[in-house]
């Protein structure tokens, strides 16, 4: 099953997929839209065109598991999309999924301009990959 990850910001949300397998993951890039009934086109635009058959949205939950402000904005976005898409949609806890991000890209030395610009594609796909373990446990 193909699976699409997102991970959603109020500037960029960066989008991973995984194979059919389920076994890789690799982003697939950055959309820079502040406008949230634009933002889910071009999800929706994203999800048909990689074939998508599962969307899985990075859940940001407060350290203590409670959903505050940014955890219901995800979950709105997400029911806009659902008007938008016919696949199902899935939710993924993301605590410190930016952080994790941050330490692969200070191991491959990627700074600057070119950082920010991805930094939110490597964060859906470790969402997506602590999914797919997730997944490949539970079944």
């Amino acid at each position: 099953m193909i699976i699409m990850a997102i991970d959603y910001g109020k500037a960029r949300t960066g989008l991973a997929l995984c194979d059919k397998k389920e076994i890789l993951s690799f982003p697939i890039g950055v959309l820079e839209e502040k406008n949230t009934d634009i933002l889910c086109e071009k999800i929706a635009e994203k999800i048909k065109e990689n074939k998508a058959e599962l969307v899985v949205f990075g859940l940001p939950k407060n350290m203590d598991g409670t959903l505050g402000e940014s955890a219901r904005n995800v979950q709105n976005l997400a029911e806009n999309l659902r008007s938008k898409i016919q696949v199902e949609i899935d939710f993924w806890d993301e605590r410190r999924t930016t952080v994790t991000a941050h330490e692969y890209l200070n191991e491959t030395n990627t700074r600057g301009k070119k950082r920010k610009s991805i930094i939110d594609a490597v964060s859906a796909t470790i969402i997506l990959e602590n999914y797919l373990n997730f997944r490949n446990i539970k079944y």
